[in-house]
C-alpha cells in the first residue's frame, strides 16, 4: 500500500512516460515532422526541381488587415498550448518550479548575454549552410515572410519568433531531454535523437535545412547537457528568427540573387 509521500505513488511508469511523450509530440513538433516528411516527398516527386521551389514561413491569413491580425494572434496563442502542457506536466512543487526544463530566473543578464553570443556564433554558419544548400539545389527558396506592411507586421513577426523559440526549445530540448532521461537514455542518444527530430520537422525546406538544423540541435543539446540552462538557448533561437523574419525584406532587396531570385 502506498502513501502520499511514497515516490511510487507519484512517479509515472515508463509506459506512461512513453505515452505522454507520444501525446506531446503528436500535438506539436512530432506532427510537424510527419507533415514535413510528407512535404519533402511531395516536393521530390514534382516536375519542378527542389531548388526552384519555395517555402514561405509567415503567410498572410486574410485579405482584410484586421482579420489577418486576429488570425495571426490566434495562431501564436494556440500554437503555444503544447508549451503550456509541458510546463504543466513538469511543474515542480518546490522552487525552481521549472527546474526540470532548465528554466529559472536566477541570472537573467548572464543568460541573455549568453543567448546573444550563441545567436552570433550560430547565425553565420547557419546562413552558410542555407546558401550552400541553395547552391547545390538541395534546399528550397525559403521566404521568411510575405506579410504586407501594416503597423502590426513587426510585432507579429516578433511574436512568431517567440512562438518558434519557445515551442522548439522548451519541447525538443527541455521537455524531451527530461523525459528521455527518465526513460534511461544516455546523453548522446538524447542529443542525437533530439537533433534528428529538429532536422526532420524542417525537411519541408529541403535537405540543407535538415542538415543545418540537425547540427544546430547537436550544439544546443551539448550546451544544455553541459550547463543545464535553457534560457540562453531560447534567447538565441528568438534572436536568430527575429533577425531573419524582420531582416528578410532588406536582404532580399540588397542581395536579390541570393534571397529574392524566386518569384
Amino acid at each position: 500500500m502506498t502513501t502520499p509521500h511514497d515516490p511510487a505513488a507519484v512517479a509515472p511508469s515508463r509506459g506512461r512516460i512513453r505515452a505522454e511523450v507520444a501525446i506531446v509530440l503528436g500535438l506539436s513538433l512530432g506532427a510537424s515532422a510527419v507533415y514535413s516528411v510528407v512535404s519533402i516527398t511531395n516536393r521530390l516527386t514534382l516536375p519542378e526541381a527542389l531548388g526552384d521551389q519555395k517555402a514561405t514561413l509567415n503567410n498572410s491569413l486574410s485579405a482584410r488587415p484586421a482579420f489577418d491580425l486576429v488570425y495571426q494572434l490566434l495562431g501564436v496563442f494556440f500554437d503555444l498550448m503544447p508549451v503550456a502542457l509541458v510546463v504543466f506536466l513538469l511543474w515542480q512543487a518546490s522552487a525552481p518550479r521549472l527546474g526540470r526544463l532548465g528554466i529559472d530566473a536566477t541570472r537573467p543578464w548572464r543568460d541573455g548575454l549568453g543567448g546573444l553570443a550563441l545567436a552570433a556564433a550560430i547565425g553565420i554558419p547557419g546562413l552558410g549552410v542555407y546558401l550552400g544548400g541553395r547552391a547545390l539545389g538541395i534546399s528550397v527558396d525559403v521566404v521568411p515572410t510575405n506579410l504586407d506592411a501594416y503597423w502590426w507586421t513587426v510585432p507579429v513577426l516578433l511574436l512568431s519568433a517567440v512562438r518558434a523559440a519557445l515551442t522548439e526549445e522548451v519541447i525538443v530540448v527541455g521537455y524531451l531531454y527530461a523525459r528521455l532521461r527518465d526513460l534511461g537514455w544516455g546523453r548522446w542518444n538524447i542529443i542525437v535523437g533530439s537533433a534528428l527530430l529538429r532536422g526532420s520537422y524542417h525537411l519541408y525546406q529541403g535537405f540543407g535545412a535538415f542538415i543545418g538544423n540537425f547540427l544546430m540541435g547537436v550544439v544546443f543539446g551539448w550546451l544544455y547537457t553541459r550547463f543545464g540552462r535553457l534560457v540562453p538557448i531560447i534567447v538565441a533561437h528568438f534572436l536568430l528568427d527575429a533577425a531573419i523574419f524582420i531582416g528578410y525584406p532588406w536582404a532580399a532587396a540588397t542581395f536579390p540573387a541570393l534571397f529574392g531570385a524566386s518569384t
